[in-house]
């Protein structure tokens, strides 16, 4: 048996197709396609926006970069629960920041991280829920805005290899970038 074929049997990452590399960037862009597919609306903009920013915070809060792939479908519980609580959905997300901050601050992990993901809890999230408050072609630009401005902060994280892992960095930034700026051009066109 030749060395290409041995190495093939291995799983030698030399010989998976290149796109078996890029796995994380797919999966962003593949959502960032489906959801601009269903038209613009701000709502889900900011959901993704919240959600994003809560994967991050979960994950600098627990000091477990993994913790960031579980928030993706763990974010859907907060919803579910301001549902069920019959509250608005970025409320309970507020609580749920709240939480993890907290949680956080008593498990005395690393603080400029902690300080860092809910500054930018605040900072992107705020930005998301007055994208609901406002006009809506207006919160529509506002919520792309911010959406894919937070792929500059997933790049940030993406170099620096910290807070999460490296596939969801980069998944983020092929979802945000891409969502973001696309329904931004969907609001133009309206």
């Amino acid at each position: 048996m030749d060395t290409s074929t041995s190495a093939a049997l291995r799983g030698d990452a030399s010989h998976r197709p290149a796109i078996l590399h890029r796995w994380p960037s797919a999966v962003g862009l593949t959502a960032a396609v489906l959801v601009l597919a269903t038209g613009p609306d701000r709502q889900t903009l900011s959901i993704t926006v919240c959600a994003a920013t809560l994967c991050y915070l979960g994950a600098a809060a627990l000091a477990r970069p993994w913790v960031a792939w579980a928030a993706v479908p763990g974010f859907s519980l907060v919803i579910i629960a301001s549902r069920v609580l019959g509250l608005p959905w970025w409320a309970v997300a507020g609580i749920a920041a709240l939480i993890l901050v907290v949680v956080g601050l008593v498990g005395r992990v690393s603080y400029p991280a902690l300080t860092a993901q809910a500054v930018a809890v605040a900072g992107f999230g705020g930005l998301a829920v007055a994208a609901l408050l406002i006009a809506p072609s207006f919160g529509l630009v506002l919520a792309g805005l911010v959406l894919a401005s937070h792929g500059i902060w997933d790049a940030v994280h993406y170099r620096r290899n910290a807070v999460v892992p490296r596939s969801l960095a980069e998944a983020c930034m092929l979802l945000d970038v891409p969502l973001g700026l696309g329904f931004i051009v969907l609001a133009a066109l309206r």
